[in-house]
């Protein structure tokens, strides 16, 4: 069955964002704002004793340096700098989190790195250095496509574990890239569609893509969101699915 995973943590001084403690009873996995785009030393804090608390993964969300883009605009930046900054926000969590007795399980790139990593090879092959370079057994964790074989190759190579994720509330084109937000629907918004994504997704069934085809997708991962009322009860209907087919 896939895990939860939501992105969090992603308050900033005296502005908060998101609805942190009413999601995290439904996830297994926090991806955790480093400050690159979003997150603060107080904040990461309290995100991790949060997660501590639930017994929830502890994973980093590092992102471009773009606090006021909130990491949603992409950079022009060499290998070596990628690394560099990956190991930055890597580290920072992970000293917040030995702090409090808890470890960063796994690496989840935000935002436009998250969007490039996954159309540019060599800047996948940074980050596949960068979390092998820093250690600890780190896991990875990327977009699940119609064809994996280049990050199955580099997570050979590098030895780096992965975990495939896929999105409950997007609508995907053929070859398993998520539809660009700025053609219509590209986002789900009923409830009642994102819970039956999320069992098609969770029962390996195959969705229909945007020109038609079925796509077939691996999916180690199901992200959701936490960012109001409504998605986070939406969260607590995938749970309660995702749950049924486990005991079913």
């Amino acid at each position: 069955m896939p895990l939860l995973n939501c992105d969090i943590g992603e308050s900033f001084g005296a502005w908060s964002m998101g609805l942190d403690a009413e999601v995290m009873p439904y996830i297994d996995c926090a991806n955790i704002a480093c400050g690159f785009h979003a997150g603060d030393p107080g904040s990461m804090r309290k995100t991790v004793a949060l997660a501590l608390a639930h017994q929830v993964r502890i994973g980093a969300h590092p992102a471009y340096p773009d606090l006021v883009g909130f990491g949603r605009r992409s950079m022009a930046c060499s290998a070596q700098e990628v690394i560099d900054m990956l190991h930055y926000q890597i580290g920072a969590l992970a000293g917040v989190a030995r702090a409090q007795g808890g470890r960063v399980e796994y690496v989840k790139p935000h935002g436009a790195l998250y969007n490039d990593m996954m159309s540019d090879a060599k800047l996948l092959r940074a980050v596949f250095q960068a979390v092998a370079g820093y250690g600890d057994g780190l896991r990875l964790m990327l977009m699940g496509r119609a064809d994996n074989s280049l990050a199955q190759s580099l997570a050979a190579e590098f030895d780096v574990p992965l975990w495939f994720e896929a999105f409950s509330d997007r609508a995907y084109d053929g070859n398993g890239n998520l539809v660009s937000r700025s053609l219509p629907g590209a986002v789900h918004h009923e409830p009642e569609r994102i819970v039956a994504q999320a069992v098609q997704l969770a029962k390996g069934q195959p969705l229909t893509a945007s020109d038609g085809s079925l796509l077939h997708l691996q999916v180690d991962t199901l992200c959701v969101h936490g960012d109001n009322a409504g998605s986070v009860a939406a969260v607590q209907r995938i749970r309660e699915a995702l749950d049924g087919l486990h005991t079913a």
